[in-house]
């Protein structure tokens, strides 16, 4: 009686541990946590995403940081995030690296929107930037030094605008060294001489929002996301989710996720292109 007992004892012992180790499994599978660092074009696009992930996974966080491409790219080699976030191409030094295309943008520049300039060429964007023109009377406007903002190293907008104008950082003559596209925005819209370089999708929502900044036409071209959807604008970028290999598990069901048509809204929303297929 007492060795049926015993063994009874023990044979529910393994089946309320096995149990257990069931349970475990689950809650580890179900409860993770993914790090996304980079770009702060995309991280407010990217944190709205994580917001409904996690309505949709419960149990998963997703913690988006700021900090400019370069970190996030950065970020993924050393394996101190899970993704990264790139508004720009992958170099050819980051071929190893694994990129999904997320949305377009547009680089546009700024100014007030007291200036009476309605467009800029692209020798004229030049010359300014170089500080061969230092007066906006010199482009068509009024007789005022022009306060020329650059973006910081490390920033994909930077990247993109050198690269488009073919220029080196070390010719750009700037007077304020801005970070992300919010701080450029509000510096243009408090110098009414400022000329500044943006995600065209930030400054539409906010000029449309009572900020009081303008987007210049490059060329004959508007500046505007109709433009970029149509593939005219010529200083357009892809927005990207970087990862270390092919995305696999957690990574790739967040992936799948931002990549769908579930949240072209969202995408759209912030003022960009959803990417098409």
């Amino acid at each position: 009686m007492i060795s049926c007992i015993t063994k009874f004892s023990v044979l529910a012992l393994v089946l309320l541990t096995l149990s257990a180790c069931q349970d475990s499994s689950a809650t580890s599978s179900n409860h993770f946590k993914l790090v996304i660092t980079g770009s702060s074009t995309i991280a407010p696009l990217v944190a709205e995403i994580g917001k409904r992930f996690e309505a949709q996974y419960p149990g998963s966080r997703i913690d988006v940081q700021t900090g400019g491409s370069s970190r996030g790219i950065t970020d993924i080699r050393q394996g101190l995030a899970d993704i990264g976030m790139a508004s720009r191409s992958l170099s050819a030094s980051e071929h190893d690296l694994h990129g999904t295309l997320l949305a377009h943008d547009g680089i546009g520049i700024i100014v007030h929107q007291s200036n009476p300039l309605r467009s800029l060429d692209p020798d004229e964007i030049v010359k300014i930037y170089t500080g061969k023109v230092s007066n906006w009377k010199e482009v068509g406007g009024i007789d005022a030094p022009i306060t020329v903002l650059n973006k910081a190293e490390g920033r994909a907008t930077l990247e993109v605008f050198l690269h488009h104008f073919h220029l080196a950082s070390s010719q750009i003559n700037a007077h304020v060294v801005i970070g992300d596209n919010e701080q450029g925005i509000k510096t243009v819209a408090g110098n009414p001489n400022a000329i500044a370089y943006v995600s065209i999708g930030t400054a539409e929502y906010d000029a449309t929002h009572d900020v009081p900044i303008k987007l210049l036409a490059l060329g004959e071209i508007p500046a505007s996301l109709e433009e970029v959807q149509a593939g005219r604008f010529p200083l357009s970028r892809p927005l990207h989710l970087v990862t270390k290999t092919v995305p696999v598990d957690q990574v790739k069901t967040f992936i799948d996720f931002a990549t769908s048509e579930h949240i072209h809204d969202l995408v759209t929303h912030h003022y960009f292109v959803p990417r098409q297929g």
